[in-house]
C-alpha cells in the first residue's frame, strides 16, 4: 500500500470515511472527535490529497481500489463506509467491487450517476481542463481568504478560519511534486460514465445503507438522495440536514454523528 496516508484512532466496530476531491481525511476529525471513544474510526487520505502521494491513475475506479488497498493493508474485514462529496463515487464503486468488505454504507451530498461532475462545479472543472486551477489555487496559500469566493465557498456555511483550511487541504495538494498537475488531471478525468455504468449492479446492492442530505447544498440537490434511495434496495431512510451544505460532515457533525449511531446500533 505505498504512498497512502490515513487516519486510524480508537477501538471497536471499525467506521472508514472517504472524502472528495479537493479535501482529505481532515474533513472528518469533528466526527471522529465524537465516535473515537466507542468505534475504531479510519480515515483515508485519497491518491494526491493530504498526505497521500500522487498516482498515475486518478480515476474514480482507481481511487475505489485505493480504498481497497487500506482495507487489505490493516486487515479491515467489515467496515462501516461513510462518504462524501467526490468520496461518495468512490464509495459507490468500492460497494459493488468489494461488497463483502462492508457492515454498512452512508452516503452524505455526493456525485450520483448522471450528476459527476455538478453542473455547479463545471466551471472549476474547466479551469483545470485549461491548466490554470493550480495556479489559482496557489494564490490562496497567501491570501486564504480567497478561499471563500472558490467552491469551498459554496461548500461550506461559513468558513470562520480559511488560512486552517488551506493548510489542511491546499497545501498538501501543491506540495506534491507536480500535485497541481494532478489534480487538474484527476478533475479532468471525473466522468459521470462510471457510476452510470454501475447502476445495475447498484440496483442489487442489498447492504444496509442510510443517505445523510444537507439541503442547501449548490452542488447535489437533494434530489439525488432521492434517486439513492429508489435505486439502491439497502437504503433505510434519508435523513435531510435542513440547510446543510456540501461540508455539512465537518462544520455540522454533530448533527450527523446521532444518526450515525442510530443506524449502526439497528439489527
Amino acid at each position: 500500500m505505498e504512498g497512502i496516508t490515513y487516519v486510524d484512532v480508537g477501538q471497536g466496530p471499525v467506521s472508514l470515511f472517504v472524502h472528495g476531491v479537493g479535501t482529505s481525511s481532515h474533513l472528518w476529525r469533528n466526527v471522529i472527535a465524537e465516535l473515537r471513544d466507542e468505534r475504531r474510526c479510519v480515515a483515508i487520505d485519497l491518491p494526491a490529497h493530504g498526505g497521500s502521494a500522487v498516482r498515475e491513475d486518478l480515476s474514480l475506479p482507481a481511487l475505489a481500489e485505493a480504498v481497497e488497498e487500506l482495507c487489505e493493508h490493516l486487515g479491515l474485514s467489515e467496515v462501516d463506509l461513510v462518504a462524501n462529496d467526490t468520496g461518495g463515487a468512490v464509495a459507490q464503486i468500492f460497494a459493488v467491487r468489494h461488497r463483502a468488505r462492508l457492515r454498512t454504507l452512508t452516503l452524505t451530498n455526493c456525485d450520483v450517476h448522471t450528476n459527476t461532475p455538478p453542473e455547479a462545479f463545471k466551471p472549476t472543472v474547466e479551469l483545470a481542463a485549461r491548466g490554470e486551477l493550480a495556479g489559482l489555487a496557489a494564490l490562496l496559500l497567501d491570501r486564504p481568504e480567497l478561499l471563500t469566493e472558490t467552491a469551498f465557498g459554496e461548500g461550506y456555511e461559513r468558513i470562520e478560519d480559511p488560512a486552517a483550511l488551506v493548510e489542511a487541504y491546499i497545501r498538501p495538494i501543491l506540495s506534491k511534486p507536480d500535485g497541481g498537475r494532478a489534480f487538474e488531471r484527476l478533475l479532468t478525468g471525473i466522468d459521470a460514465k462510471e457510476l452510470v455504468a454501475i447502476e445495475p449492479q447498484l440496483a442489487v446492492l442489498t447492504v444496509p445503507a442510510l443517505v445523510v442530505w444537507g439541503t442547501g447544498d449548490v452542488f447535489f440537490d437533494v434530489s439525488w438522495a432521492r434517486w439513492l434511495r429508489d435505486t439502491l434496495p439497502g437504503v433505510r431512510e434519508i435523513v435531510e440536514i435542513e440547510g446543510g451544505r456540501l461540508f455539512f460532515p465537518d462544520e455540522r457533525a454533530g448533527e450527523l454523528v446521532p444518526h450515525l449511531r442510530r443506524f449502526w446500533a439497528q439489527p
